[in-house]
């Protein structure tokens, strides 16, 4: 005991306990160094999975979006060809063509479908009330037992793709007298 000084036996005259090191700076330990690395990895690790699972749907979602706009560019084009195949059928045809005239119905009646089979449906306008999100006026007429604001003729034919309006009706709108 030659190597010991006073301070290192205590009072009872035993060899005094090593002291401890007090760790006053957290980051000093290095356990506890670690176990804070790890929590901020792991925290950061989260939060790049679900920002690269938001971006994921975020371009599902605008992939999507852009295919339903491309089908909807194309439907409105094929459209103003369904309004032709209508108006070919309303007009008069003297007998030696009523042939063609099946077949124009035959041809239209397929259109129809195909717009159907894709989503398509007609806006039913005439008796309804004017909605300026479904209908376009293109004019007014006093109409005689109509009620203000009610739909009385339907010019062009109005369609939705889903709950997406493809193209408005444009339609006659009644007048109070």
């Amino acid at each position: 005991m030659s190597d010991m000084t006073e301070r290192d036996i205590d009072e009872t005259g035993a060899p005094a306990p090593e002291p401890t090191p007090v760790v006053d700076d957290p980051a000093a330990d290095p356990v506890t160094a670690l176990q804070r690395e790890r929590d901020e990895l792991l925290d950061r690790l989260l939060r790049k999975t679900a920002e690269f699972d938001n971006y994921r749907k975020r371009v599902d979602r605008e992939r999507r979006e852009q295919a339903e706009w491309a089908a909807a560019d194309l439907l409105a084009d094929v459209l103003a060809i369904a309004d032709d195949f209508e108006r070919a059928l309303a007009a008069e045809a003297p007998p030696e063509a009523e042939a063609w005239k099946a077949g124009l119905d035959l041809i239209h009646r397929q259109l129809q479908d195909l717009l159907k089979k894709r989503g398509v449906t007609p806006i039913e306008a005439v008796g309804a009330d004017f909605d300026p999100h479904l209908h376009q006026a293109v004019a007014y007429d006093e109409t005689p037992g109509a009620r203000e604001g009610e739909v009385v003729a339907e010019l062009r034919r109005g369609y939705r793709l889903g709950d997406r309006l493809l193209r408005p009706s444009m339609v006659k709108v009644a007048k109070a007298s």
